[in-house]
């Protein structure tokens, strides 16, 4: 099974696609759609075509989104929101299943601990992975999104089988 994670932002939208192999993942392919600063809703565009383009070169089977964390300021969670579903759209179209997790969902999925840092899920994601080198940090993010709906998913199989 093939996973795409996306760690989505207005300006720089994080991706990484990993390879279940039984309980180990591996890496297949990772990096940053970088959108620029142009007018809004060619930003927009820009994520939903290069969303789209994994898609069609790497072929995972689902796709998993962090949600939009709220802080201070409203204008810019709306902006991030308004990325995320560009990114979720263009998954839906190509036909996936897209799953939705927290930010501190992702860190205690990845870290232990939801309050972690990104120091710390870059860290767990390179051990996770078996990587040689450090993910760029909105690489690292999306993967950790990834391995995260692994786990979930491989914790919620192994429940039904328990039950059924």
């Amino acid at each position: 099974m093939r996973i795409l994670g996306i760690d989505p932002g207005s300006r720089f939208t994080g991706f990484g696609i990993i390879e279940v192999l039984g309980d180990q993942a591996v890496c297949i392919a990772q990096g940053v759609i970088k959108v620029g600063t142009g007018a809004f809703p060619q930003r927009l565009g820009i994520i939903f075509e290069g969303v789209q383009q994994l898609i069609r070169e790497h072929q995972p089977d689902q796709a998993a989104v962090e949600t939009v964390f709220v802080s201070h300021n409203a204008g810019s969670a709306l902006k991030l929101g308004q990325a995320r579903g560009a990114a979720v759209c263009a998954a839906i179209a190509a036909g996936l299943e897209v799953a939705e997790y927290s930010p501190r969902s992702v860190k205690q999925a990845i870290v232990g601990k939801g309050s972690a840092d990104k120091v710390q899920v870059q860290h767990m994601v390179r051990i996770l992975l078996s990587a040689s080198e450090a993910f760029a940090e909105d690489a690292a993010d999306a993967l950790a999104v990834a391995l995260c709906h692994q786990h979930t998913s491989q914790t919620l199989e192994r429940m039904q089988r328990l039950q059924g």
